[in-house]
C-alpha cells in the first residue's frame, strides 16, 4: 500500500487518500448504526470512494460525448448512470437535466392523460349503472 501514494498533506508528506478524511467520517458517523469508526475503516472507505469516483469518471468520458473535446460533462455522467448497469443505481442521483419548459410540458401531459383515464373510468360507471 506504500506505493499507492496519491498526494501531499500541508506539511509535504505524502498521503494515501485526497478525500478529507474528517468528512468522510461525519458522513459514516451521520448513520444511527454506526457508534465509532476504526482509522483503518475511514481510510479505506475513503480509499474505496476515491476508485469508484475515478471508475465512474474514466468510464463517464470514455464512453460520453466529450470526449472529442476532452471535457467530462454533468451529462456525461447522467447518460452513463441511465444506460449502464453497474451504474443505474445512481440515476436518482444523476437525473437527466431538462429544460423547465420540457418539464412542465411533461407535467401538463400526465395531468391531461390522467384526466382522460378518470373521464374514461366515470363513463363506463355511468354506463354499468344504466344496465
Amino acid at each position: 500500500m506504500a506505493d499507492a501514494v496519491v498526494g501531499k498533506d500541508k506539511c509535504g508528506e505524502q498521503r494515501l487518500v485526497s478525500l478529507p478524511l474528517s468528512r468522510i467520517r461525519v458522513i459514516m458517523k451521520s448513520s444511527p448504526e454506526v457508534s465509532s469508526i476504526n482509522q483503518e475503516a475511514l481510510v479505506l472507505t475513503a480509499k474505496a470512494t476515491e476508485l469508484f469516483v475515478q471508475y465512474l469518471a474514466t468510464y463517464s468520458y470514455r464512453h460520453g460525448s466529450g470526449k472529442e473535446k476532452k471535457v467530462l460533462t454533468y451529462s456525461d455522467l447522467a447518460n452513463t448512470a441511465e444506460k449502464s448497469e453497474t451504474f443505474q443505481f445512481l440515476t436518482d442521483i444523476l437525473p437527466k437535466k431538462i429544460l423547465a419548459s420540457k418539464y412542465l410540458k411533461m407535467l401538463k401531459e400526465e395531468k391531461r392523460e390522467e384526466d382522460e383515464e378518470n373521464d374514461n373510468d366515470n363513463e363506463s360507471d355511468h354506463d354499468e349503472a344504466e344496465s
